[in-house]
């Protein structure tokens, strides 16, 4: 069994609307292997999104624990959570989230500068990575210049370039044709692959099941099931 990366322990997490209580998850507990491909799938409300957030260190939960090989995200600063975030985790978004007044090549650049790191120790390596997801010949473009497939791809190419050990998708195929949406999703398996980082799917997306190694089921901030891809089913 593969090393675990996520573990979440009983997790909550109840938000205030108005004069009363929306409990967006409801003691959700599992465990996230590194190298994992899996998804989390259920209708809008479920808590798929709440969960990723969660797990990305961008919320904390009402009660329970969300642990990141073992360290609790809840005993971390605002600052060691940042740090979490920059260190580990590549996030794709349903809307790509680029910088439009920057081209390919500097999109994908920025997450390592951020880091600390010098353009001229890792020009090569961005410049390997937008090769990588098929862009090589728009690496000067700017985002407005691109379709939503390829804006797509820059935001994969953006996520993996630090050599994150989790990457969290939201949405990621929800604005493309069904055509880009395979392409990416083809892609990120073969990354996955390649690169060893666990990617999570928060999806509504049926194309992504077609893909994924992992099923998460949620419904009304509970598991309903756990399926992975060779059939077997954890019972929650």
């Amino acid at each position: 069994m593969s090393e675990t990366l996520i573990t979440l322990e009983r997790v909550s997490k109840v938000y205030q609307v108005g004069e009363e209580n929306f409990t967006a998850l409801n003691g959700v507990s599992l465990e996230v292997g590194k190298g994992a491909f899996m998804s989390f799938v259920g209708p809008s409300g479920s808590g798929k999104t709440t969960l990723l957030n969660l797990i990305g260190g961008l919320d904390r939960p009402t009660s329970g624990s969300v642990l990141f090989q073992g360290a609790n995200l809840e005993n971390m600063s605002r600052e060691q959570l940042a740090a979490y975030r920059r260190d580990n985790i590549g996030f794709i978004f349903q809307t790509y989230n680029l910088l439009p007044v920057y081209s390919v090549y500097e999109n994908v650049l920025f997450p390592l500068i951020l880091n600390g790191l010098k353009e001229s120790q890792v020009r090569e390596r961005v410049e390997n990575m937008v090769v990588k997801v098929g862009l090589k010949d728009q690496i000067n473009k700017k985002p407005a210049q691109l379709s939503g497939g390829q804006c797509q791809r820059v935001a994969i190419a953006r996520a993996l370039v630090k050599d994150p050990l989790l990457i969290l998708a939201d949405e990621p195929t929800a604005n493309l044709d069904s055509e880009n949406s395979y392409q990416v999703l083809e892609l990120m398996r073969e990354l996955n692959h390649e690169y060893k980082a666990a990617v999570i799917f928060s999806t509504h997306d049926e194309k992504v099941t077609r893909y994924i190694r992992r099923e998460v089921r949620l419904e009304d901030g509970k598991v309903s099931w756990d399926k992975h891809r060779n059939g077997s089913e954890i019972e929650t």
